[in-house]
């Protein structure tokens, strides 16, 4: 299942029932999961840990070192969880000693010409279009969707089922469960269609709907709806992860509706 026109490092390991097309190179410290799938021209540098059932298409560069200047060579990751495609030219750098790995999770589409710079943390069932380009130490949670030519600052947090309009300039962190669009981004209303293919009931969603009416449509001091949230409405799992989401970001959330 690797074709003679391929290059395998011997110190690599490679799973069961892996496929690696013509014109790939594989380095050495490099573990490949059963049932992958690699195209051709694809490279893979040391460091990279690839599940299982992982398609990766042709151009993709994973594991190069970081674009970072204070990168001293440490010996960090980069990893891709179980039956997530990476598509045509995607690369993705290992992380430095911050996180000393980039992670991509599992069940996730990562599509063409996108860049994951090093200590991203890509969580499951993301889903990043064309030509997005993360900075280094980006964070996305779980079941987001970014859209196409979509930039993300450094440090920047995206949160849970989140859904960021395409050509998007991510400046801010964006709390959970919203779409965001615009410039500067702003906030767009609730993703709705997402939380419901994810399994949200209507109930739910219409409480997340009332959480972020407070929050960004009375056009209120943020700081006084965060109060007025956690006073007024009733405690819950997803209230309680936007109002942590909010308060302890870094960078600041993005703005609210006008």
């Amino acid at each position: 299942m690797i074709h003679n026109l391929s290059s395998v490092h011997t110190n690599a390991r490679i799973g069961e029932n892996v496929t690696i097309d013509p014109f790939t190179m594989i380095h050495q410290d490099v573990e490949i999961g059963d049932g992958t799938w690699i195209g051709s021209n694809v490279t893979i540098y040391p460091g990279a840990r690839i599940g299982k059932n992982v398609r990766i298409f042709p151009g993709a560069v994973i594991s190069a070192i970081p674009q970072d200047l204070k990168f001293d060579g440490e010996e960090t990751l980069a990893i891709v969880g179980d039956n997530t495609t990476i598509r045509e030219c995607v690369t993705i750098n290992r992380g430095t000693k911050d996180k000393f790995k980039t992670e991509v999770g599992s069940n996730c589409l990562i599509m063409a010409y996108s860049h994951l710079a090093h200590d991203c943390i890509i969580g499951n069932q993301v889903i990043i279009a064309n030509g997005v380009q993360a900075a280094g130490h980006v964070t996305i949670q779980d079941g987001a969707r970014i859209g196409g030519l979509s930039a993300i600052h450094q440090f920047g947090l995206v949160g849970r089922n989140v859904m960021i309009e395409g050509g998007s300039m991510v400046s801010k962190d964006v709390p959970p469960f919203i779409k965001a669009g615009r410039y500067p981004l702003t906030y767009e209303g609730v993703n709705a269609v997402g939380l419901r293919r994810s399994g949200f009931s209507n109930e739910k969603i219409t409480e997340i709907q009332d959480i972020y009416r407070i929050l960004f449509i009375h056009n209120r001091n943020l700081s006084k709806s965060l109060e007025i949230v956690e006073a007024e409405m009733e405690a819950s799992a997803e209230r309680d992860e936007i109002l942590s989401f909010i308060r302890n970001s870094e960078r600041g959330v993005l703005k609210g509706f006008k």
